[in-house]
């Protein structure tokens, strides 16, 4: 019997979420998440999908990612789908900046996890997490073949002239300064959505795909290949997310400096944490935003409206590095479920053939679908982002040609 099953590892600094997927018809067994790890109030959410048995709940310290894992596996155990079936054919774990380097899911070694390693500084919130997921998946399974796939690895097609800042070459390459990108998973798997949407191969289409969630990215999509990205360096540049600032005048950092007194790090914090949504009105729920729009909350309505400003700027501006657009492609949490963002995002962009259908845009729905007029010139779609899958596919098919 030929082993078929991808378990997906996303380790966060204090988190891990898992999905067991059954590449032989790509249906999920199992769903999950280990949180709060080093706490006392740390929680694993389990849900076995295949056989029934219904969600449980651990509740108790996981002191580490090492107590998280072990105790993933006991839960797969439990429903006989443990780390030592032999159905299990391979590990995938999401590692958010591979660098210029690692561009293509890899089998991890010991060069690889250095590699990733050596990144640190230009990725410290994840790719130490992401180390030690990989670590203790090899602890508990060192016969399986353990892969990594890169949120930066899909925008590593993007020319020099769109990755590289306009600052002294020396310095940005003694330090690895440029735009590396991230949500690459998720914008590989719906531009390739996308164009079987539009009944194309992804090689014949251009794009712009919107990922918006609490995190959100822009690209650009020319012929299956990122052709430029709004994140950079780190995921802090680009769009307004939820808590972090997008584009901003690198100066304002220096002012803080000066002015406020405020260190490195308390900047650091305030673009990252304290900005965005949540910093110009208090909430980074979009749908919380909407509802104080509604009642006429000054604040909120502001914060809409500059967040959706910059989905604007963003659109023509890639509108522009393509050329010539197919379709503009909303995903993620927002994107997918929010019809008021997507309709005020292409409000006033007739003259680049792009409009929404009021009826399609509110009908909703877990499928893709177009959302724009048949007479639209540039297709508007709605189509959603499964980046555990897209590991699970870039896995296997790794471990598969070997």
């Amino acid at each position: 019997m030929t082993p078929t099953r991808v378990l997906v590892l996303n380790s966060g600094s204090s988190s891990v979420k898992y999905q067991l997927i059954d590449m032989a018809d790509r249906s999920r067994l199992a769903v999950g998440l280990a949180e709060r790890i080093g706490e006392e109030t740390s929680a694993l959410h389990h849900e076995p999908l295949a056989g029934g048995g219904g969600k449980r709940e651990r509740h108790g310290r996981l002191a580490d990612h090492d107590a998280a894992l072990e105790a993933i596996a006991e839960e797969l155990a439990a429903d006989g789908m443990g780390l030592d079936s032999p159905e299990l054919a391979v590990i995938g774990h999401r590692v958010v900046h591979g660098g210029l380097k690692l561009t293509v899911p890899t089998l991890v070694d010991d060069a690889v996890l250095k590699e990733i390693e050596r990144l640190i500084p230009v990725a410290p919130l994840h790719n130490p997490a992401n180390v030690t997921g990989i670590r203790t998946a090899q602890r508990l399974r060192p016969d399986l073949p353990q892969v990594a796939v890169f949120d930066t690895a899909f925008h590593s097609a993007m020319p020099e002239h769109a990755a590289r800042y306009a600052i002294d070459v020396e310095t940005a390459d003694a330090h690895r300064v440029r735009r590396y990108g991230f949500h690459g998973t998720s914008h590989a798997y719906v531009s390739r959505k996308a164009a079987e949407l539009l009944g194309k191969d992804p090689s014949e289409v251009n794009l712009i795909v919107l990922h918006l969630g609490n995190g959100a990215s822009a690209s650009a999509v020319r012929g299956g290949r990122c052709e430029d990205t709004s994140m950079g360096l780190t995921p802090l540049e680009g769009l307004v997310m939820g808590t972090r600032s997008g584009d901003i005048d690198p100066a304002v950092v220096f002012h803080l400096g000066r002015v406020a007194g405020m260190s490195m790090d308390e900047v650091d914090e305030l673009l990252n944490k304290r900005s965005g949504l949540l910093g110009l009105c208090g909430d980074n729920d979009m749908r919380q935003i909407r509802r104080r729009m509604a009642e006429g909350d000054a604040a909120a309505r502001l914060a809409f409206d500059i967040y959706i400003h910059r989905l604007k700027k963003y659109i023509g501006a890639y509108y522009a590095v393509l050329g010539t657009v197919d379709a503009v492609v909303f995903t993620a949490g927002v994107g997918e479920n929010s019809a008021p963002v997507r309709e005020a995002a292409v409000a006033g962009l007739e003259e680049l053939g792009l409009a929404v259908d009021g009826e399609l845009n509110a009908a909703g729905g877990k499928e893709a679908r177009l959302i724009s007029p048949s007479y639209a010139r540039v297709k508007v779609a709605v189509v959603p982002t499964d980046e555990e899958l897209e590991i699970a596919e870039q896995s296997y098919a790794l471990v598969a040609s070997r």
